[in-house]
């Protein structure tokens, strides 16, 4: 008897325990939903979605549809009115909204008919992250509502804060040097690019250079087998023998003109003859100069006479190639860019057969569109960056173009980049900054607190333990600094250094623009 009148008093028990376990259960639910503990009734409620898509609110048979509209203009609230689900004339209902924002504002909006709806007064400011207070008057009878809309927050403990190497700054006043970017691209160093022609038509027997190679000064890079240049060499060797034999001619008819052996006339011949020997050997000197040949090369073709007369001296004969070879040298330290030769190739006096660029300086390059030359001047102060190699280097604008391109409506401007490593190519697209005048800016934020969150630029304002991510429009910049058009005020409390944290646990919970 004792064990059949024991078993329905243990289940009766246990099920109590089950209904109250499931009872806290759903009540602690509630309250994670809701901090404010309300009923799983009015969160229901608040899901509901009328025609337009927006938040339906009910209550005896009267509702309101809250809608944010931002199709091509600032958010603002839409309100449509219905009576059992049939529309109501706007101008019958009065209604209100207060919106309460983290950090103590109030937002108060009034409304008044516009078409088939409501309009607000306001435009509703991202983030779209408060508590809404709806107001409604229909008939006679007042109507309230309120609901939680959350965006863009993250909520973290000081300690967590700390352990993320999160800091916080205060916003406020700063003197910037405000900075334009314009975009710009590496270039060589015109002033110091060489290009290679061999000035005589001929066949390469020789290259001792190829693509990327280093040359110094003078070093030789290709051999050219010229026919042009034995011609050139003979002619210089043929006028060096004729101004010996007009000196030795004039010599003789001055001192018989002076004996008065000779009449004046052949004497002025002889003159005559000495100077035309003169001027056809400068010339052809000349011309072997402006090959490239050394006074030294022209002493191994021909003595030229010195004083009065002189004996003609025999050289022993030239070696193979003597008068042919035709040694092209580098006219200046630096690389190989560019090589258009080959061993046996037959090549034009005009080929451009090497460049050779000198890389320890490069150009950084800069397009200044028309509506930005006011702010650029020759001797200004800035900085180049390339984000894909993380570079940056600091110079001053060496040159700015006084023509504008008819097709890119863009001056040229550069600016000298020292490049003793080489680690700056040309062709590497780059930001210029250019430095421009210090002013005070009302709120400024560090440019390493900025994250994107949607479309937008934002920092992470902190209010106790909820960090709030807020849209910011912004302004001009030093680097360091940004100023804050709008989005932000004075003495306002932000994330700054590892605040790329909260933005990745933001983007963990999956938050939503949902209106």
């Amino acid at each position: 008897m004792k064990t059949g009148i024991t078993t329905p008093i243990i289940v009766t028990l246990l099920m109590g325990i089950v209904v109250a376990f499931l009872t806290l259960r759903t009540e602690r639910t509630s309250m994670e939903r809701d901090p404010h503990g309300r009923s799983e009734e009015k969160e229901a409620a608040e899901v509901v979605k009328g025609p337009h898509r927006g938040k339906l609110l009910s209550k005896d048979g009267f509702q309101v549809e809250v809608t944010i509209y931002e199709k091509g203009v600032p958010p603002q609230f839409r309100i449509y009115s219905y009576e059992e689900g049939k529309p109501i004339d706007p101008n019958e209902v009065k209604l209100d909204i207060v919106l309460h924002r983290l950090g103590g504002r109030v937002d108060e909006i009034r409304f008044q008919k516009e078409g088939d709806y409501l309009h607000g007064d306001k435009v509703v400011e991202e983030p779209h992250s408060f508590d809404v207070r709806v107001a409604a008057e229909w008939k006679g009878q007042s109507y309230q509502w309120e609901y939680s809309q959350v965006e863009g927050r993250v909520e973290m403990a000081p300690e967590a804060v700390a352990a993320a190497g999160i800091e916080i700054q205060t916003s406020g006043p700063v003197r910037m040097k405000t900075i334009l970017e314009l975009p710009g691209e590496i270039g060589l160093n015109k002033n110091k690019v060489a290009h290679v022609v061999p000035r005589l038509s001929g066949v390469v027997v020789e290259v001792h250079k190829n693509l990327g190679d280093k040359v110094r000064k003078g070093e030789l890079i290709a051999v050219i087998d010229s026919r042009e240049l034995a011609e050139a060499k003979t002619e210089y060797m043929e006028s060096v023998h004729r101004l010996e034999f007009s000196q030795a001619s004039f010599v003789r008819e001055e001192s018989l003109w002076k004996k008065k052996i000779s009449p004046e006339q052949d004497y002025l011949a002889a003159r005559h003859h000495l100077e035309e020997a003169e001027i056809a050997r400068q010339a052809s000197e000349q011309k072997l100069l402006a090959l490239g040949l050394s006074r030294a090369d022209l002493s191994l073709l021909a003595i030229e006479p010195e004083g009065e007369v002189i004996q003609h001296q025999l050289r022993a004969p030239f070696g193979e190639g003597t008068l042919t070879r035709y040694e092209l040298r580098a006219p200046q330290d630096g690389i190989v860019i560019e090589k258009r030769v080959s061993v046996g190739e037959a090549i034009k006096e005009d080929a451009d057969i090497f460049v050779v660029a000198d890389l320890s300086t490069v150009w950084g390059e800069i397009t200044v569109y028309a509506k930005d030359l006011w702010a650029v001047r020759v001797g200004q102060k800035v900085a180049v960056r390339s984000k894909e190699l993380g570079l940056s280097a600091t110079g001053k604008v060496s040159y700015l173009g006084p023509l504008i391109g008819g097709q890119s409506r863009a001056a040229a401007a550069h600016v000298d980049i020292p490049n003793p490593k080489g680690l700056w190519r040309p062709g590497l697209f780059v930001t210029v900054e250019l430095f421009q005048e210090e002013v005070p800016v009302p709120v400024a934020v560090l440019a390493d607190a900025l994250q994107t969150f949607r479309d937008w630029d934002v920092v992470f304002v902190q209010y106790g333990n909820q960090f709030e991510a807020r849209p910011l429009e912004l302004g001009r910049r030093d680097g360091k600094w940004v100023e804050v058009v709008s989005g932000l005020a004075a003495g306002e409390k932000y994330a700054t250094r590892n605040s790329f944290v909260l933005k990745a646990d933001l983007g963990k919970s999956g938050a939503t623009h949902d209106h």
